[in-house]
């Protein structure tokens, strides 16, 4: 089952007290104070684990809570620290704040730890507020608790690629005939109720990731047809693949549908290059075949395109693999460019909204 929306609680660990005792040995009777420190709360982490592809796991575990410091004793002994707890999800995580939708985390680096909420730190023992004037202090610490949220954990598809279209456009086609990818395919709208990846070779050792989006409808983004469930996998792509069938009765208007949709979801996906493809080609008769490539100039084609920067448009048939194997050459060189240009390498680190967090914390 696939699952990419969670709502847990997850709580770091409290402090351990400090210790009241004083010293006493054999011919010591009233020796000095001599009481440890609590331990540290364990801390709350994150961490992508590429062996994970869905948020299944947080069905059945909706708490994750991270131990507390033990409390310091006599002889300063210090308390032994809380152990940490290390929530594991798949990358492309991210982590919101419950009540007010903000983003607190974006995990998207493979292995790579990152805390989230910081364990409680331990009490001081009275040894530690021995004076000149006050050599027997019959007070210790409490240990600072621990942080305790409510979050949300939305997946969005790691992918180079994303392909957008209505549904039964032929998206799974396509992803099956350029990968190893085995989506359902089915001649009747929503076959793909679920994003689905597929790894293409566009040249020898050399590879992206496209993703089959389910179809999106009219009104998709605020939520018709669990839109806003589907188009949060679009966000982290490179490039944007528009399918469009031959046998579609008005294919400009249906190009227009499907960018309005998704740039009402996120505007920032206006920045990303595209490609329009139509898809089907089969179906069209021999004599009014059209010609495949980036050099078509058929006003069939050019009218899809409503802006001038979406210059490259191909006529292809996955069914019969025409014009394929010049669609995956020109995407892999965009998806190249792209990830060249990209200022910030989003599978090296994790972004923390630190401030956000310092200023929920101390409320």
């Amino acid at each position: 089952m696939f699952i990419d929306y969670a709502k847990i609680e997850v709580c770091s660990g409290n402090g351990g007290a400090g210790s009241v005792s004083f010293h006493r040995a054999k011919f010591v009777a009233k020796g000095g104070p001599d009481g440890g420190d609590g331990g540290r709360g364990g801390d709350l982490i994150f961490q992508a684990d590429t062996s994970l592809s869905t948020l299944q796991d947080f069905k059945y575990k909706r708490k994750y809570v991270a131990d507390s410091g033990k409390p310091g004793s006599g002889n300063n002994r210090s308390g032994r620290g809380g152990k940490s707890v290390v929530v594991r999800v798949p990358p492309g995580t991210v982590v919101k704040d419950a009540e007010s939708g903000d983003v607190l985390m974006d995990v998207v680096a493979p292995g790579l730890k990152s805390v989230l909420l910081e364990g409680g730190i331990g009490g001081k023992g009275n040894a530690r507020f021995a004076t000149s004037t006050n050599r027997a202090p019959r007070y210790a610490q409490a240990g600072i608790s621990g942080h305790s949220l409510r979050i949300i954990l939305e997946l969005k598809s790691m992918a180079d690629v994303g392909l957008v279209g209505l549904p039964n456009a032929g998206k799974s086609t396509l992803l099956s005939s350029v990968s190893a990818a085995r989506p359902r395919v089915a001649d009747y709208p929503f076959t793909t109720l679920q994003p689905q990846l597929g790894i293409v070779e566009y040249a020898p050792y050399k590879s992206f990731v496209m993703a089959d989006i389910p179809g999106l409808i009219e009104n998709a983004h605020i939520g018709k047809g669990l839109g806003h469930y589907f188009l949060r996998h679009i966000e982290r792509t490179s490039v944007l693949l528009y399918l469009v069938d031959v046998s579609d009765a008005d294919p400009a208007a249906t190009l227009r549908l499907l960018q309005k949709e998704l740039y009402a979801h996120d505007p920032e996906l206006r920045r990303k290059p595209s490609l329009v493809l139509m898809s089907k080609s089969d179906l069209i008769t021999p004599d009014a075949q059209l010609p495949v490539g980036d050099d078509n100039d058929d006003p069939a084609l050019t009218s899809l395109v409503p802006y001038p920067e979406a210059k490259h448009d191909f006529l292809i048939s996955a069914a019969t693999r025409s014009g394929i194997k010049e669609l995956i050459q020109k995407v892999g060189l965009l998806v190249e460019k792209e990830k060249a240009e990209m200022d910030v390498e989003y599978k090296h680190e994790n972004y923390i909204n630190s401030a956000l967090l310092k200023k929920m914390l101390a409320l």
